[in-house]
């Protein structure tokens, strides 16, 4: 039985066109012997945009998710999108789904033990690149911490018993709020501490 086979397909301008992609991969699947049953195209839209910005990408997304295929074909890893984070989590989420991916340009075949080495490895740099940003981040929290507040400045004494009189006369939360120019939030606080 051949495999059910989607294109994706994407251009970042309007100048540009999809056709050439879509062709090399007509020719994969002609001598591979897939079954094309879907070729979506995203056209003049930015890799580096999220699913909602990319119907094509997001009609993809929810054909994998419905077992539609069993691979997607690209014609390059950057036709799907520019961070490696997302390539992995897509990853992941097509092969618990069962679906394979192929990419023409790097010759990576998840179907394939090689594709699937692969894919692995990618995982590791993807992880790798997650530690990397949480370490780099802690360090940079770490080294403000000293020398700035991370967290919201207290509400001025002032403007706590303005609010505590307000309360106390009557006025509501959202009221108090809005006279004094504070949260909703930062009234209920002070509100369940004149309880409490």
């Amino acid at each position: 039985m051949s495999k059910r086979v989607a294109f994706y397909a994407r251009v970042s301008t309007d100048s540009q066109t999809v056709e050439n992609q879509v062709r090399e991969l007509h020719e994969v699947a002609s001598r591979l012997g897939w079954n094309v049953i879907a070729v979506i195209a995203d056209e003049g839209i930015s890799g580096a945009k999220g699913r909602d910005q990319r119907p094509g990408f997001d009609k993809l997304l929810k054909g994998i998710a419905r077992k539609d295929f069993d691979l997607v074909a690209a014609w390059s890893v950057d036709r799907l999108g520019r961070s490696l984070r997302d390539l992995v989590i897509l990853l992941d989420d097509m092969r618990d789904r069962g679906v394979d991916l192929y990419l023409h340009q790097q010759g990576l075949d998840t179907s394939t033990p090689t594709g699937r080495a692969m894919f692995g490895m990618l995982s590791v740099f993807s992880d790798f690149e997650r530690s990397l940003i949480r370490s780099r981040v802690i360090s940079g929290l770490n080294r403000v911490r000293g020398t700035k507040r991370l967290d919201r400045p207290p509400t001025p004494p002032i403007t706590v018993e303005k609010v505590k009189r307000l309360l106390a006369s009557g006025s509501s939360v959202r009221a108090t709020a809005k006279a004094v120019g504070i949260s909703t939030g930062m009234v209920s606080k002070i509100k369940a501490q004149m309880v409490a």
